[in-house]
């Protein structure tokens, strides 16, 4: 009798599944890590590393939630350049009067008055000016501005705001595109597991 009662019998318990998908995901990893040229494992594996081309170098893999996320940021940060950008175009002064400088369609605005009105809106108005920088949006002097030591820093508006909310447009319907692409062929992942 002791014998039938130290015999247990599992029929898919949750712990079972639950070390089933550890187990699997620890060999994912494993694997991963075999190939990673940056892994710390001392292993030598004999499968072949991974070349990585130019276009791909610095990108998250093709169909992974890093990717779909890179996506939502994209599309939020052009929103908000676009944001910035429809600030100084109507808080901004025109750089030329029609008289001196007829179809002239570039603004400025000094950084305090741009950073005291974009502050109740968001607090990350100097990433966003290096960032529209970057995408030849605005210019303005120095790497970095501070809060009232760069007060009297003009920042300039280089195109006109149609032309700048056609550009960021683009780039948004891009995204979005590639975004919904993803999401069709792997679907959008499940985050649930990774908590």
């Amino acid at each position: 009798m002791s014998a039938c009662v130290n015999e247990r019998v599992f029929v898919d318990s949750p712990l079972k599944n639950k070390v089933a998908l550890f187990n699997t995901m620890s060999n994912s990893h494993s694997e991963k890590q075999a190939v990673n040229p940056f892994s710390n494992d001392q292993c030598v594996s004999k499968l072949p590393r991974p070349k990585i081309s130019k276009e791909d170098y610095g990108k998250p893999p093709k169909g992974s939630l890093s990717e779909q996320r890179s996506f939502k940021a994209t599309i939020q940060v052009c929103k908000e350049m676009l944001q910035l950008c429809e600030i100084i175009n109507q808080c901004g002064e025109p750089l030329y009067e029609p008289h001196e400088k007829k179809d002239d369609p570039r603004k400025v605005i000094s950084f305090g008055n741009l950073f005291s009105i974009y502050t109740g809106i968001s607090d990350k108005v100097v990433g966003m000016l290096i960032r529209a920088r970057k995408h030849q949006l605005v210019e303005f002097e120095g790497e970095c501005l501070f809060q009232r030591r760069d007060d009297h820093v003009p920042i300039f508006l280089l195109k006109s705001f149609k032309e700048t909310h056609m550009i960021l447009k683009e780039k948004i319907d891009a995204a979005a595109k590639q975004l919904r692409d993803s999401i069709a062929v792997y679907g959008e992942l499940d985050t649930s597991n990774y908590i």
